[in-house]
């Protein structure tokens, strides 16, 4: 969650499993967390880890300004955005630059409250509904992790929100999903040439070194930050790269070798031009991973999707399918 080397993220794996034994007693959140409803919860306490900042030490950012595509100028080409197309409003974009110190935006398009999430530490960007029940939720960093995943809050009620999948796993709200909306991670390039006339988040009044990796080849890393679980399945590296759509898996490597690929009822498609935002300093200078795009087999609908860390997808839905 802070910056990190990949030198000391296994000491502080290490100082973070002893403090998760401590930690195992919901009573010691209680003073940060009043209003959270601890009798409420689905998963056990002690996998639930500070990831060092405190409550919105992270701040998430509302009401996100934005620019015409044609006004840009600070994004590299193969910079990664998170974009999201809904019907009858422009594309919006979402640099992973900003993401990558604020984790959460919530933003309202064509009159859908929406959170557009991501977590640098499982590579996992979704964006979500922020309707649940009638009730329109804002959300924050809470701080915490699990399985290395960044944990949510909502601020009408304290629940905490597993990110990886849209679930609330403590508080009121506990078991509540949260709706994912189609949403994609492409290059910066490839969203301004398709969508030129769309918008994306201009820069956030705080002062951050947008454009900077805080993570420097965490990617490359044999082990992910604060993770304790095991690891996936097939020899598949726990920091690989995987297409998850639903509880089924598919490995970046696979559609590399076929980029255009239809199964299990959708047709993914890869192409190169997108940076690792979790390689190099500069994020725009990443290796190249490539862009990913999920359709409908039949209809030809973008469907919802991530791209994120196979330790992740193995900790989440350790009964998924792996499509190899």
């Amino acid at each position: 969650m802070r910056s990190i080397s990949i030198r000391s993220y296994l000491l502080a794996l290490g100082l973070g499993l002893l403090a998760s034994v401590a930690a195992a007693d919901p009573a010691r959140w209680s003073q940060a967390w009043p209003s959270t409803d601890f009798t409420q919860t689905t998963v056990p306490w002690s996998e639930i880890f500070s990831g060092g900042p405190p409550k919105d030490g992270i701040p998430a950012i509302d009401a996100p300004r934005f620019l015409a595509v044609s006004a840009e100028t600070r994004l590299d080409p193969r910079e990664p955005v998170l974009s999201l197309d809904l019907p009858g409003h422009a594309a919006r974009a979402y640099p992973i630059r900003y993401l990558m110190w604020h984790e959460i935006v919530n933003d309202r398009v064509g009159g859908v409250p929406v959170a557009v999430t991501f977590c640098p530490l499982c590579n996992s960007g979704m964006v979500f509904d922020r309707r649940v029940a009638g009730q329109e939720l804002s959300f924050g960093v809470s701080g915490l992790l699990r399985h290395s995943d960044m944990i949510m809050y909502d601020r009408q009620t304290e629940s905490w929100w597993q990110q990886a999948i849209g679930t609330a796993i403590v508080g009121t709200m506990t078991g509540t999903e949260l709706t994912q909306l189609p949403a994609r991670m492409e290059s910066w390039a490839e969203f301004a040439a398709r969508a030129p006339e769309g918008q994306v988040m201009d820069e956030p009044a705080a002062a951050r070194a947008y454009g900077r990796n805080p993570y420097t080849s965490y990617d490359s890393a044999r082990r992910p930050f604060l993770y304790s679980g095991e690891d996936p399945p097939h020899g598949i590296p726990p920091l690989a790269r995987v297409v998850r759509v639903g509880d089924r898996a598919w490995p970046l490597t696979r559609l590399r070798v076929t980029p255009d690929l239809t199964e299990a009822g959708v047709r993914l498609t890869w192409q190169a031009g997108q940076a690792s935002a979790l390689d190099t300093a500069r994020i725009g200078q990443g290796r190249d991973v490539g862009s990913i795009r999920v359709r409908d087999a039949a209809t030809g609908r973008d469907v919802p999707h991530d791209v994120l860390f196979a330790f992740a997808f193995h900790a989440f839905w350790p009964d998924g399918i792996w499509m190899r």
